[in-house]
C-alpha cells in the first residue's frame, strides 16, 4: 500500500498513471495532499485559500468518471493550486492587493480552465507578491512565503507560494506567470523546475494588452516530465489570443530522452559580462558542467549579444506597468506598495520615442539571438544571481558586493533573458555547501520549448539534484 507520504512526494507523471490504472483513487490522493497541506502550510504560508469541500466533490466526481469509463484528460485526478493572480471562477482571487480582498471572479480564466478540463482537481490559491511585482513573495494580506529548505529565507517570486507548496508536497503540479522571472526564479530558490514558454506557447485569456509579449504563463513541478505532462494541458491555439502559437499541446507530454549526443552548448556564468553573480552559485553550477559532455554534448563557455536588452525590457516594462496599474495607483496610492508606484511612474514619464527605441531593440536582440542559436542548441546561465535571502528583506541591494540601482537590478539573469523572446527553463542545479538550492538556467531558440525540456529532463535525470526534498519534520 503506498503511503501518504509517498503520494505527496512522487512525480505526478507517476501518479497520472496510477490514478488511470485505478491504483489510488482521486479522493485518496487528495486527502493525502489535504492533510500535508493542514500539516506543514501553516509553517510556509504557500497556499492561501484552500477549498477543501470543492476539491472533494472534484475528487469524488474524477472517481465517478473513471469508474463509468469515460475518457478521462492527462492530469486527472491531479490536484492543482493555482497562482493567486490568476482568476478562477468560485474562489477568492486577490493579486495579494488589499484592494481585492473579497474578490470573486466569476469565470476561470484560460490556464486555469484548461487545467480543470484536463482534470486537474483545483484545491486553493498559491501565494504572491502583490500584483506580482517582485521576486520575492510577501504581501500586507497574507505575509510572507518561507523557503521549505530553510524556514525563514524567501521563497521567491512572483510564483513563490507554487513553487514552496510543489517543493513541500503540498500539490504534485502548478501554475504561474513570468515577466522577469517569476516561473523561474521562485523555481531555482525551491530546488523544483519551472518553465518560461516561448511567448504565445501559453495563451493568455483575458489579457488587456494581448499582443504583448514581455508575460506569460507556463507550468511548475518537481520534474521535468511533471512540467512537460502540465504543458501539454496549458498549450495550444486560441483564436481569441493574437500572439497564440497555432501547435497543439499534447506532444509536450511525449518521453523525454536521457542523453544528449551531439547537442552544442554554451555556458554564459555571468551572460557575457553583463550580471555579477554570488561566487556560491556560479562554483556550485561549474561542479555539474561535466554532466553535459557525459551525456554527449560539446560545452564552451559564449554568450548571445544582449546590448539593449535592459532598455527593452525595462521600458517595456515600465509602458504595461502604467497601462495596468496607473490609474489604480493613482486612485488608491496608499493601497499599493512603493515598488509598483516607483514602476508605474516610470511609465507615465516614457515618450513615444522611448518606446520606439525599446522596440527597435528588442528587434535587435531577437534577430542576435536568432543567429546565436544557429552556432548552438542551448545556452546555459544561471537561474537567480543571489542565494534566497531573508523574507524580512523586500529585495537584495547588492549582488556579490555590487550595489543594485533598483527592485529589478538583482533579477536580470532572468529579465535579460526575457527580453530575447527565447524559452527559458529552471531546473535544480545543485547545492551550495550550506545546503541552499541552486537553479540552472537553459535557454532555447524561440518556439524551441521542447529542446530545452529534452536538455533540463536529461540533466536532472543524471544529476537528482531534484530528488533531494526538505526536511519539514
Amino acid at each position: 500500500m503506498t503511503s501518504a507520504e509517498d503520494l505527496c512526494t512522487r512525480p505526478a507523471t507517476e501518479l497520472a498513471a496510477m490514478l488511470r490504472a485505478r491504483e489510488v483513487s482521486a479522493r485518496e490522493l487528495l486527502d493525502a495532499h489535504l492533510e500535508r497541506i493542514d500539516r506543514l502550510n501553516p509553517r510556509l504560508n504557500a497556499i492561501v485559500t484552500l477549498d477543501p469541500e470543492g476539491a472533494r466533490a472534484a475528487a469524488d466526481a474524477a472517481d465517478a468518471t473513471l469508474a463509468a469509463g469515460e475518457p478521462v484528460g492527462p492530469l486527472h485526478g491531479l490536484p492543482i493550486a493555482h497562482k493567486d493572480t490568476h482568476a478562477t471562477g468560485g474562489m477568492r482571487t486577490t493579486w495579494g492587493s488589499p484592494l481585492h480582498a473579497e474578490t470573486v471572479p466569476a469565470r476561470d480564466e484560460l490556464a486555469v480552465a484548461r487545467l480543470g478540463a484536463a482534470g486537474a482537481i483545483r484545491v486553493g490559491k498559491t501565494n504572491v507578491p502583490e500584483f506580482a511585482a517582485g521576486s520575492h513573495t510577501f504581501n500586507t494580506l497574507f505575509g510572507a512565503t518561507h523557503n521549505p529548505y530553510r524556514h525563514g529565507l524567501s521563497a521567491g517570486g512572483s510564483s513563490g507560494g507554487a513553487a514552496a507548496a510543489l517543493a513541500a508536497g503540498l500539490v504534485p503540479i502548478a501554475e504561474g506567470s513570468d515577466m522577469g522571472g517569476s516561473l523561474r526564479n521562485p523555481a531555482a530558490f525551491c530546488n523544483v523546475v519551472g518553465l518560461r514558454p516561448t511567448p504565445g506557447r501559453v495563451p493568455t485569456h483575458p489579457a488587456p494588452i494581448g499582443w504583448s509579449q514581455l508575460s506569460v504563463q507556463g507550468p511548475m513541478g518537481r520534474t521535468v516530465a511533471d512540467v512537460a505532462l502540465t504543458l501539454s494541458a496549458l498549450a495550444g491555439p486560441d483564436p481569441r489570443v493574437p500572439i497564440a502559437l497555432d501547435d497543439p499541446g499534447a506532444p509536450f507530454a511525449d518521453p523525454l530522452p536521457t542523453e544528449l549526443r551531439g547537442l552544442r552548448v554554451a555556458w554564459a556564468p555571468d551572460l557575457g559580462g553583463q550580471v555579477p553573480v554570488d561566487p556560491a552559485i556560479t562554483a556550485t553550477l561549474e561542479a555539474s558542467l561535466g554532466v553535459f559532455a557525459d551525456l554527449g554534448a560539446t560545452v564552451e563557455e559564449a554568450c548571445p549579444d544582449l546590448r539593449g536588452a535592459d532598455e527593452a525590457f525595462g521600458v517595456l516594462r515600465a509602458w504595461l506597468f502604467e497601462a495596468s496599474f496607473g490609474d489604480l495607483v493613482r486612485r488608491n496610492p496608499e493601497k499599493v506598495k512603493e515598488t509598483i508606484r516607483w514602476n508605474a511612474a516610470r511609465g507615465a514619464e516614457l515618450t513615444g520615442a522611448d518606446v520606439g527605441r525599446a522596440e527597435i531593440a528588442h528587434t535587435k536582440i531577437y534577430e542576435r539571438v536568432v543567429a546565436f542559436f544557429q552556432r548552438y542548441d542551448v545556452l546555459l546561465a544561471p537561474t537567480t544571481q543571489v542565494l534566497p535571502f531573508p523574507v524580512e528583506q523586500e529585495y537584495p541591494t547588492e549582488v556579490a558586493g555590487v550595489p543594485q540601482e533598483d527592485y529589478l537590478g538583482w533579477m536580470r539573469s532572468c529579465t535579460l533573458i526575457s527580453a530575447t523572446g527565447c524559452p527559458a527553463l529552471s531546473v535544480p542545479g545543485g547545492f551550495t555547501a550550506d545546503g541552499l538550492p541552486v537553479g540552472l538556467q537553459i535557454v532555447g531558440p524561440p518556439r524551441a520549448d521542447r529542446r530545452v525540456l529534452e536538455v533540463g529532463h536529461a540533466f536532472e535525470q543524471a544529476t537528482g539534484f531534484g530528488r533531494r526534498r526538505p526536511d519539514l519534520g
